[in-house]
């Protein structure tokens, strides 16, 4: 049984809720507009990249740099998004080359930094791999509310010129809405959700949120407003299911809540033929 007051008495327990809930809004939220484009592979692109970023960040702290590896991974991951969109628009690259061109390097770059220090931040690295429960601070707590009442805030100011690019570009093109502009705001939307996720749900999973509510979502919603409200809901239960499981068994946080998830999807999946 999970004894949910129990497990809200303790106040790392509180904090770590808290932010799996910033999660499982805006993972979705900015997840419906990648999947429904066909650009389910950017989150997995821009978890890499953070990765090469939290490893610039504790690279420079063993060199006596104090700078959070949060902070250079948001950095890395808004450069690697831009990067992404600029080889899309400016080469003969496609979407899914110019994202697995940045996912390789930027995991290419990680694990060289790594060797360069002789594997010592190589144990510091692996709560940010696979996410920590008992690490959330209220310091994190407070940017991951930041930035999901950022990425709330952009995408509700600016919803009908995502619709519309998301869906039909052409038209979108041909009405005045500047394309190139939203899809950039699109995958740097993109690299602030997936930073904001990292610390529950590591850079390895994170991904999974922008995802598999919204598959889930897609199988009973008539229209992509409804999407949007039902990937958020699956995605909440989700986070608040998969920690209290991983609180009552021990299991890792960020695992079991994907696993719930997929539980979801296979579930509405089911009932929906």
């Amino acid at each position: 049984m999970i004894d949910f007051v129990e497990m809200l008495s303790y106040r790392f327990m509180r904090l770590a809720l808290i932010a799996g809930l910033c999660v499982g809004l805006v993972a979705p939220l900015v997840g419906s507009f990648l999947v429904h484009r066909g650009m389910a592979l950017i989150g997995d692109t821009l978890a890499h990249s953070a990765f090469a970023g939290v490893a610039v960040g504790l690279f420079l702290g063993s060199l006596d740099v104090v700078v959070s590896p949060y902070l250079t991974a948001l950095v890395v991951s808004v450069f690697a998004a831009l990067a992404i969109q600029a080889l899309a628009e400016h080469t003969d690259a496609y979407g899914d080359v110019s994202m697995a061109i940045v996912l390789s390097g930027g995991f290419a770059l990680g694990s060289v930094l790594i060797s360069l220090s002789d594997g010592g931040i190589a144990v510091s690295i692996d709560q940010y791999l696979f996410g920590s429960l008992a690490t959330v601070t209220s310091e994190n707590v407070s940017v991951m509310v930041a930035l999901s009442a950022l990425v709330v805030g952009v995408v509700g100011v600016t919803r009908r010129q995502l619709f519309a690019v998301t869906f039909d570009e052409t038209a979108a093109r041909v009405s005045g809405i500047p394309v190139r502009r939203y899809n950039r705001l699109l995958v740097v939307l993109t690299a602030l959700v997936v930073v904001a996720s990292m610390q529950i749900m590591g850079v390895i999973l994170v991904a999974a949120m922008l995802v598999v509510p919204v598959a889930a979502a897609s199988h009973v919603a008539r229209s992509f407003r409804q999407s949007l409200v039902i990937g958020v809901i699956i995605g909440e239960i989700a986070v608040i299911f998969g920690i209290a499981l991983s609180y009552a068994y021990g299991l890792a946080a960020g695992g079991t809540i994907v696993l719930v998830a997929i539980g979801a999807f296979t579930l509405v999946a089911v009932v929906s033929r």
